[in-house]
């Protein structure tokens, strides 16, 4: 199988250099871009592959990028690299749909092993917008309550936080959960969220 196409965006003409060569003598096609702004221009066009995104750049963040890919409708998998990384940002990457989040310098072996999980994302993205609205249609037999709770959950909050948000006991929070993981027919808290992410629930 050929291995997908490979998208650097980075302002570090040096990064996008040594990049490129690892990646074409790892049997890739690549293609670099020198910030967000460009890659935005060409990002619909684009052929299925995956992106590997700077997070600071000077004419736009590339969680903004990110944002706007997914505001877009552009479902390529993407890949954030920083030298600047904390879990705080690592948590916002994750939450507008990077598939990981390294920190530079990254060893080749790490940098390819995230190339390849992203990669394998590729053929799964052409079906994403079935999911979302599969998704979305399970969310609609949820009662507005059930909707509130399930929010507070991708917000991340405990039971007593969402409690306190909608003037109701923990108790009965523990009630609309359990009844909302019977309706969407999930087991686990990350199978509740997953559908909630791909309905595009925030």
């Amino acid at each position: 199988m050929t291995p997908s196409p490979i998208y650097i965006v980075d302002d570090d003409e040096a990064i996008r250099r040594s990049l490129s060569f690892l990646l074409k003598t790892s049997g890739h096609t690549v293609r670099c871009f020198a910030g967000g702004i460009d890659f935005l221009k060409d990002a619909a066009g684009l052929e299925p592959g995956c992106v590997l995104l700077d997070v600071r750049m000077p004419d736009i963040d590339g969680l903004e990028v990110q944002r706007e890919l997914r505001a877009r409708g552009v479902l390529l998998p993407v890949i954030i690299m920083t030298g600047h990384g904390d879990v705080g940002m690592a948590v916002a990457a994750m939450k507008v749909g990077a598939t990981d989040f390294i920190e530079k310098p990254f060893e080749k072996a790490a940098l390819l092993e995230a190339i390849d999980a992203a990669c394998a994302q590729v053929a799964a993205h052409k079906n994403a917008g079935a999911r979302g609205m599969e998704a979305r249609a399970r969310l609609n037999i949820l009662t507005d309550r059930e909707r509130e709770v399930l929010s507070g959950l991708v917000d991340g909050l405990p039971n007593k936080s969402i409690a306190y948000d909608l003037g109701i006991s923990p108790r009965t929070v523990e009630i609309h959960r359990a009844n909302l993981m019977q309706k969407l027919d999930v087991r686990s808290l990350s199978e509740a969220l997953r559908i909630a992410f791909q309905a595009g629930l925030e």
